[in-house]
């Protein structure tokens, strides 16, 4: 039904762009497939391919479980010395998304059941030299703290070709317009 080999269910996080757009395109290869600075909620996804009217269904009950948040990137956190990434705060409400998504699609494990402890964050760049990477976190810690209000996912799919990547539904999660009123006023 829809272009590319892979899918992946994400909170976009165009607030943190200014900060990490420039080291992702340089040291993130999702950045060059054209997808952007995300928390991922559940990847690999259904294919492509199986996209239909049910999947989207079960995907917008999965996430409309789970309501609206405002979060917080105050700090960076590191995977070995591989992964530079940003911590959101608070996590739960990323987790709660993914395990909500996983129970309505359990064939689809986050990251194929790789990891067991899922820790949510925002990579900012993988691929680099440990002198490199530290350079980035001091730059990008200069931009800290990121805050957005949490209102929906995207489900996007695309492959690993440059630009490929486009999101194909964005899904609201729990909550009334009358929140985000608020929540924007505030």
């Amino acid at each position: 039904m829809f272009e590319g080999t892979d899918s992946a269910v994400v909170v976009v996080v165009a607030a943190a762009e200014g900060a990490v757009s420039a080291h992702r395109a340089r040291f993130d290869p999702a950045s060059v497939w054209g997808v952007p600075a995300h928390v991922t909620v559940l990847y690999p996804f259904v294919p492509p391919a199986e996209l239909d009217e049910d999947v989207l269904r079960n995907l917008g009950d999965a996430v409309r479980t789970v309501p609206r948040f405002r979060a917080e990137w105050n700090t960076t956190g590191w995977f070995d010395e591989d992964v530079l990434w940003l911590a959101p705060d608070p996590a739960e409400p990323f987790r709660a998304l993914t395990r909500a998504v996983f129970r309505a699609f359990p064939d689809y494990p986050p990251y194929g059941g790789e990891f067991q402890d899922l820790m949510p964050h925002l990579t900012v760049a993988r691929d680099g030299t440990p002198t490199e990477l530290r350079a980035v976190e001091r730059q990008v810690r200069e931009h800290l703290p990121i805050s957005m209000l949490v209102t929906e996912v995207h489900l996007m799919c695309g492959s690993d070709a440059p630009n490929s990547w486009r999101t194909i539904r964005s899904v609201e999660l729990g909550g009334s317009p009358h929140d985000e009123v608020e929540e924007i006023r505030a």
